[in-house]
């Protein structure tokens, strides 16, 4: 009982991070819309960047226009995609829209503490805060709505994966962003999306400080050795029979540190220069041997 009390508790809190994490990245999200792209014309895709260039192109208020897209996104997702998928949406459409409103006047006060003679400045802080803040957005599940019910619905009526649909939607928004503010707009928008793309998939995969090892080789023994006395950890080893040879044989599996990435490839080589051998970043490591100076685990 008392564990079960204490699994509880940790699970509400978790809910509790999460929320606190998405409410302040919507919020973050928001006063980047306001700070950097409303005055520089910057149309990153999204509903946001289609109601920069609905108000250009007819004076309509940006801000009207994402509201309204909300709303109406809301009720098609409610009518087309389900009540659960629309759930999952839905305060992030309303919040998004309010915070928006909200961290106008915020952004109008940093504005003079913010203005860079360098657009490529201007640019880069705005792509660390754009991902900095879908990335705490789409880290916990949540979704702002707009361009997401787009693409679940084209998902699920055209049959585009959402990785596709996704990128297709931002390409046409910011070429359309291009064709009504010009050329340099298009470019600056390319920019910060890549810079964003990266910084999200940090802030949700995390940082690889460490890489996984995959070894087939037939001086196992010594390669236990070598990473039993003098790095330490723990290993796998898998049985294994070979695709062309057929010979049977074992593959070692471990984590190893950054650090010591290249010391290790060395030492392998060097017990047997004909090892086969896969690495790939680890991005959490959890249980198994540890040792109290490996600062990833």
């Amino acid at each position: 009982m008392k564990k079960e009390k204490e699994l509880n508790k940790k699970n509400t809190m978790e809910v509790i991070i999460a929320g606190l994490a998405f409410v302040f990245g919507t919020f973050c999200l928001a006063l980047c819309y306001n700070l950097f792209f409303v005055p520089n014309n910057l149309v990153v895709g999204g509903t946001s960047g289609l109601g920069l260039i609905v108000e250009k192109l007819t004076g309509f208020s940006s801000q009207a226009f994402i509201y309204i897209s909300s709303i109406v996104l809301l009720i098609l997702s409610f009518i087309f995609l389900g009540k659960e998928e629309t759930g999952r949406t839905v305060i992030g459409s309303l919040l998004y829209p309010l915070f928006i409103t909200f961290t106008y006047p915020l952004a109008n006060f940093l504005l003079e503490y913010l203005s860079f003679q360098e657009m490529l400045v201007t640019v880069i802080l705005a792509g660390l805060l754009y991902g900095f803040s879908n990335g705490l957005v789409y880290k916990f599940g949540y979704s702002t709505g707009g361009s997401d019910v787009i693409v679940r619905l084209a998902r699920k009526y055209l049959h585009f994966s959402e990785g596709k649909g996704v990128l297709g939607f931002n390409v046409i928004v910011i070429l359309l962003g291009g064709f009504v503010f010009g050329l340099d707009n298009a470019v600056y928008a390319t920019i910060i999306s890549v810079i964003a793309s990266f910084l999200v998939d940090k802030i949700i995969i995390g940082i690889s400080d460490s890489k996984k090892f995959m070894i087939y080789t037939r001086k196992s023994h010594d390669i236990k050795n070598l990473i039993e006395d003098e790095f330490q950890t723990g290993y796998t080893i898998f049985p294994t029979v070979g695709g062309y040879s057929h010979i049977k044989g074992a593959m070692i599996m471990c984590v190893i540190s950054n650090r010591d990435v290249n010391l290790f490839k060395d030492k392998i080589l060097e017990i047997d220069e004909h090892a086969f051998f896969v690495i790939s970043d680890c991005y959490e490591v959890q249980g198994g041997v540890k040792r109290s100076n490996i600062p990833f685990i």
